[in-house]
């Protein structure tokens, strides 16, 4: 997929800046998609184009990556944010359950980093951290045990800060599927944990929008957003409105199953690091999909 480059706008895109005319769903963009851009220009962008909420991205080689989250850094996002207008909805990290010894404790460290940051954001309603959980597959029957015991470890995180860690099921990982889910979530028994729910990954495991999110509906308190579309082995993921996913059923079953949270564009790397990428024109075309599904 090619993006527009030089962040034109749209065809058809809505009045940016404008609030549509159903905009109840809190629609974010997450700067996980916006690595190249300085923190206050994503900002900025993503306030004028008409979202009302970001997610930071905690992760290596981004603005904001936990090894650079001095006091004195944490201090300018926090200002920088506040001048936005846009409150943080999520901050994204990469955290796996399944790594070795050594890597588990640089991953409880990061968790550590990335709480104590969102506590500092919103002291009265912290936004959520959330992660995938790592592993292949194929290590779910090995390794689920020991996912389940270090996921009570960030859950302890989490409620030593007052934050909700979400997690979230991924096409590639140990745990792929809604009852996978279930199960680390019954077996960690935390009070701190909630899901972060992105349909790609189940359309990509050929399960269908409301049989994932029927069963998991109770415990989401995240809704990434984006396409997906599977080719034999291949797995692509696409801009919202690129696939087949149908948008106002979408919201529609969200509505349905009680959810208001934040809904939240995320881009993937398999498009973000392509040369021809516009981090601009993407949210841009992202939110035209989007709203033009709840004007439905």
């Amino acid at each position: 997929m090619t993006v527009a480059a030089g962040g034109a706008t749209v065809a058809g895109l809505p009045r940016l800046g404008a609030k549509t005319a159903r905009n109840d769903f809190n629609l974010g963009f997450s700067l996980y998609g916006m690595k190249t851009l300085p923190l206050e220009r994503a900002l900025a962008e993503c306030a004028r184009i008409g979202y009302r909420n970001i997610e930071l991205a905690l992760i290596a080689g981004f603005p904001t990556e936990p090894a650079n989250l001095t006091k004195e850094t944490r201090t300018t996002v926090r200002r920088q944010v506040a001048a936005s207008g846009l409150p943080v909805s999520s901050l994204l990290i990469n955290l796996s359950l399944a790594a070795d010894e050594k890597a588990h404790a640089t991953h409880l460290e990061n968790l550590r980093i990335a709480a104590l940051f969102a506590a500092e954001i919103d002291p009265v309603k912290p936004p959520i951290v959330q992660t995938v959980m790592g592993g292949a597959p194929q290590d779910w029957e090995e390794k689920k045990v020991l996912m389940a015991a270090r996921l009570r470890e960030w859950n302890a995180i989490g409620r030593s800060h007052g934050v909700t860690v979400g997690v979230k099921a991924h096409v590639q990982s140990a745990v792929n599927t809604p009852d996978k889910l279930l199960w680390m979530l019954q077996e960690a028994g935390g009070s701190n944990l909630a899901v972060a729910y992105d349909y790609s990954h189940y359309a990509l495991a050929g399960i269908s929008l409301e049989d994932s999110l029927r069963p998991l509906a109770s415990q989401i308190k995240f809704v990434h957003i984006k396409d997906a579309r599977r080719d034999g082995n291949d797995v692509r993921f696409l801009l919202p409105g690129d696939g087949t996913t149908d948008y106002a059923a979408y919201f529609q079953l969200l509505e349905k199953y009680g959810y208001r949270g934040p809904v939240v564009v995320e881009v993937s790397s398999q498009i973000f690091s392509r040369p021809d990428y516009d981090p601009i024109a993407a949210a841009e075309k992202a939110y035209a999909a989007l709203t033009r599904a709840l004007e439905k």
